[in-house]
């Protein structure tokens, strides 16, 4: 890399990005990586502090900053992924679907540990819209020893892939909606405006409803009668309590369903079940769902429809990030809940 006074290179080509920063407004390249200096660019670069360019000569046993993060965007990226061209040496990681994004964890720490790398990206299972940025990665200097960034792509085909997108699904939703002042028109059933509406805007549908008493027989029977009709999930609302007969959980056990978890440490959502009756799976939702806006719903319901595998162990370590804070405006998934 050669350094050249600024007023010597015209006629010269620039090796890397130049920032441009106006205080509040503005933050981007003022001058590309490849832009053919002019004289009429000697005023503005004196501007932007830049006394002297730098010419860049690389051996190949170097990579400049745009090409190593390309390859590395290409080394970690998996199924519906997309990545941009570098700007300022940066490469962003986009997602092609609308789905729960992945992180391997421990390869990405991997990469990470390596000098002069690195990858920046959203939490684990965040779930993400269609070509939203989910990622992004860079290089510290200008230029990278190659043998670096095979290192690295050796660690991302080890952790293959470090960064994914599940797509959600279009699942045929059952809803056992239960308690007996709904079944006997004692109160409005509201199901379809605060669970429904958040079915439908993930793509899926409910395509079976059945209001039923707080009687074990009746939920057992209606669930059964869900997957008969060909039901991909199972939603109950109402009735899951403290109580030794509570009749939601006992009519879930009388299916033939088999619990994996009562009980989550997340609040809003502490009376969350978690069951499947064959291959699929019965999400209970507690009373929350119908006063909070974001509750445990919220965190399972994008993992099912991603068919994400979820433990009773996944479960019990939501805990840690599990408390809403209420917050007056709300900006979940942009939070730290379920994070």
């Amino acid at each position: 890399m050669k350094k050249v006074k600024v007023e010597e290179a015209v006629g010269m080509v620039l090796a890397h990005d130049i920032t441009r920063i106006v205080p509040g407004k503005f933050k981007g390249v003022g001058f590309k990586k490849g832009h053919l200096i002019q004289e009429e660019d000697i005023p503005e670069l004196i501007r932007l502090g830049k006394h002297n360019l730098y010419i860049l000569d690389i051996s190949d046993a170097y990579l400049h900053e745009d090409d190593a993060a390309l390859r590395i965007a290409k080394a970690v990226s998996g199924e519906d992924i997309r990545w941009t061209d570098p700007s300022e040496g940066k490469s962003g990681i986009i997602s092609k679907a609308a789905g729960l994004l992945k992180i391997n964890t421990v390869g990405l720490l991997k990469i990470n540990k390596l000098d002069n790398i690195i990858i920046s990206t959203l939490k684990n299972n965040f779930p993400c819209r269609k070509n939203e940025t989910v990622a992004a990665t860079r290089i510290i200097p200008l230029t990278i020893e190659r043998e670096k960034i095979e290192r690295l792509e050796a660690i991302a085909e080890e952790f293959c892939p470090v960064i994914r997108i599940l797509p959600y699904r279009n699942l045929k939703v059952g809803a056992v909606v239960t308690g007996t002042e709904l079944y006997e028109g004692l109160i409005q059933d509201e199901f379809d405006e605060f669970v429904g509406a958040k079915v439908s805007s993930y793509g899926s549908e409910v395509v079976k409803k059945t209001l039923v008493p707080d009687d074990p027989a009746a939920i057992a029977d209606a669930i059964r009668a869900s997957v008969e009709a060909g039901c991909d999930l199972i939603l109950t609302t109402g009735g899951l309590s403290v109580d030794p007969d509570d009749a939601t959980r006992l009519g879930v056990e009388q299916s033939g369903a088999n619990i994996i978890a009562y009980g989550a440490p997340i609040l809003p959502g502490a009376m969350f079940l978690y069951a499947f009756i064959g291959s699929t799976p019965i999400l209970g939702l507690p009373a929350c769902v119908y006063y909070h806006r974001i509750t445990i719903f919220d965190l399972m319901l994008p993992r099912v429809l991603a068919g994400d595998e979820i433990t009773q162990d996944d479960i019990a370590g939501m805990g840690h990030g599990g408390l809403c804070m209420s917050c007056k405006k709300c900006q979940y998934p942009v939070c730290p809940f379920g994070k």
